[in-house]
């Protein structure tokens, strides 16, 4: 594998579609008043403002379904795209974003639960099956972390990550890297977008890299990859991906509370929508339009309409 000097390459190695895919762009059509597609809510429900962590796709793709839900519904919508996990879950404590469409639960955002736990309130699972993984490219080698103490070389003694504050971070170097004695290795902070285009760039040159990814997410749809097998069980057992709201929500607002609790996804559900947010509509919320459109049921199911 060429030497990267321990710095992230740039966007350019993508193309214009992924680039913005990788953003999960906060912008995403929406101009951050709630207004990402043309159906708009009268206001006639009150105004509900949704929080998600900019570059987690799942998060973005589950936001501008809400939003075209609750617009659809009457409500108007403010979205909040912020850079980590951190202070989406202090903007609920506090109450100035009212739901988290994509928490990571019971395991990668304990912590944040824990600590805001009276002022928060889970309105259940939306999507079983989420992990946390180390991912290759296909044509890497090896199939377990614990064989990458072995070929630190092979990938520059890096471990290509994300955001700092993402729980994914904590677990990968708290519990996986002295977990599977890889001392020798070194966890790049970065972004999301940040990683995958490094990722991108090594496949394009068919090198070995190894890079924090989690399950559901639209990177295995662009790329050939490999979970590593984690037969120590470090990164912990399957989660759920869950709306969490402000403990007030439910009360103002028990109609969209009661909804919420309602919704659930496939995995051929939950997937068709990511493509179409990511990759069909680069990152735009009109991606979360055209999946609603085709599953008229499932939102009447939710609503009741």
């Amino acid at each position: 594998m060429a030497v990267r000097n321990g710095r992230l390459t740039t966007l350019t190695g993508l193309s214009a579609a992924a680039i913005l895919a990788l953003s999960a762009c906060g912008d995403g059509g929406d101009d951050g008043d709630g207004n990402g597609d043309d159906n708009g809510g009268n206001g006639d429900g009150g105004t509900v403002t949704l929080g998600y962590i900019d570059g987690w796709t799942d998060g973005s793709s589950t936001t501008f379904l809400w939003q075209h839900i609750l617009e659809e519904q009457g409500y108007d919508v403010e979205i909040e795209a912020l850079g980590d996990a951190a202070p989406v879950y202090q903007g609920l404590a506090d109450g100035d974003i009212d739901v988290y469409p994509s928490a990571w639960l019971p395991g990668t955002h304990a912590e944040y639960m824990d600590a805001h736990g009276d002022d928060l309130e889970d309105l259940g699972a939306y999507y079983e099956g989420a992990v946390l993984t180390l991912a290759v490219p296909e044509y890497t080698e090896i199939d377990s972390i614990e064989e990458l103490s072995e070929n630190a070389a092979d990938f520059d003694s890096e471990i290509v990550g994300i955001e700092a504050g993402a729980g994914h971070m904590d677990a990968t170097a708290n519990d996986v890297m002295p977990g599977y004695g890889l001392d020798d290795f070194e966890l790049v902070e970065s972004s999301t977008a940040a990683m995958l285009s490094e990722l991108d760039n090594a496949i394009e040159a068919e090198e070995d890299i190894v890079v924090t990814l989690w399950r559901p997410f639209w990177a295995y749809g662009s790329w050939d990859l490999k979970d590593l097998e984690d037969p120590e069980g470090l990164y912990g057992d399957e989660e759920t991906l869950n709306l969490v709201a402000n403990a007030d929500f439910s009360e103002e607002f028990p109609e969209v509370a009661e909804w919420m609790a309602d919704f659930e996804l496939s995995d051929d559900e939950y997937a068709e929508l990511e493509r179409l947010v990511v990759e069909e509509h680069d990152g735009d919320a009109e991606g979360a339009v055209e999946w609603a459109e085709a599953h008229p049921e499932i939102i009447e199911e939710i609503t009741g309409e």
